[in-house]
């Protein structure tokens, strides 16, 4: 068997096993697992609007689990993307409400590039702490989550508004929102973000694939050792590489603050948008067209299981072990590799 055929069957072989448990529970707590995945694929597919509901919510997933993977890629594990995102949803917030007098042609990619140099600057610091102090990446990036959260609700109560709740709704030249993929989608929350995404999927394929940057960032990855005996600039290397998933990260953010939402509010706990970019990007492979199917998968989980409920009578709990079961699963696919390479050496034997 392939190495092809097999980063192909993990992904499957997980879904299907996320299923079948999601099967089981359903059939011992008396309810029709039929029913409820008619109900989960009706709530995806169903209708025009929740087509236009999941690609809205694949949008920041997709630029979360590139975030992951593209750091992952050049062998560090980025835990900080719910942080970066944050604050990246503030930046674009704050540019998109303070300067309501600029042209769309330039509010809009001010607040955008905001964004993610928000994210950058985040991942700066986890990256610079690395590469200088050799402190691990995952202690920082999960200490600045928490930093992220608490100093951008401090900053939307005292800076940006008036001891509220939320700020105001970014000025319409800031604004994805898209009178057009509303009307296509029935009114939908989709927004042109979900080109953003889809762009910034290629320019990591791009970057990683067919720059001699990125093959000296997969080289450090790979051996760190041995990149600084063939002449590169190791250090430099962790930093770009934790930036520039930062940037993703804060991007991320400004899907949420330019196109779903439209502000910046107090927030009680984590988006979850972050953390479920690592399982996006573990089902994709950390690659980047797994990552667009992954966050495919994930958003329609995610709106379709609103609708189970709603047709099939199944508690909201039992939906989120259902879910939970499926990402559970997703998220062991390097068990499920390690057997298929065992049952691949016992075949060879």
């Amino acid at each position: 068997m392939s190495n092809r055929l097999t980063n192909i069957l993990i992904p499957i072989i997980s879904v299907v096993l996320g299923i079948l448990a999601g099967t089981i529970i359903m059939l011992v707590s008396g309810y029709n697992p039929i029913e409820g995945y008619s109900a989960l694929w009706d709530g995806i597919f169903g209708e025009v609007y929740f087509v236009g509901e999941t690609l809205r919510q694949m949008t920041p997933l997709i630029l979360a689990g590139l975030a992951v993977a593209f750091a992952f890629r050049t062998g560090l594990f980025n835990i900080g993307v719910e942080g970066q995102l944050i604050v990246g949803w503030l930046a674009a917030v704050w540019v998109g409400t303070s300067f309501g007098d600029l042209p769309k042609f330039i509010h809009l990619p001010l607040a955008v590039i905001a964004a993610a140099l928000a994210g950058a600057l985040w991942g700066f610091v986890p990256g610079l702490l690395k590469a200088r102090f050799r402190v691990h990446e995952v202690i920082v990036t999960i200490m600045m989550n928490y930093i992220a959260l608490q100093a951008s609700n401090a900053i939307v109560r005292d800076v940006l508004t008036d001891r509220k709740e939320r700020t105001d709704y970014v000025a319409e030249s800031a604004s994805l929102k898209s009178p057009f993929l509303e009307s296509i989608t029935d009114f939908s929350r989709l927004h042109w973000g979900i080109i953003i995404a889809l762009a910034c999927a290629f320019i990591m394929w791009f970057l990683l694939e067919k720059t001699s940057r990125g093959y000296e960032l997969r080289a450090v990855g790979f051996n760190q050792n041995a990149s600084q005996y063939a002449g590169m600039n190791v250090n430099g290397n962790i930093i770009l590489s934790m930036v520039i998933s930062g940037a993703f990260a804060g991007l991320a953010g400004s899907m949420e603050a330019l196109g779903t939402f439209g502000y910046a509010s107090i927030k009680g706990g984590f988006t979850g948008v972050g953390f479920d970019g690592i399982a996006v990007a573990l089902l994709g492979g950390n690659a980047a067209i797994g990552v667009i199917f992954a966050a495919l998968l994930f958003g329609g989980l995610k709106v379709g299981a609103l609708n189970m409920p709603l047709d099939a009578g199944i508690p909201n709990e039992l939906v989120d072990i259902i879910i939970a079961l499926i990402i559970f699963f997703v998220a062991s696919g390097y068990i499920i590799r390690y057997m298929i390479q065992r049952f691949r050496k016992k075949g060879v034997k």
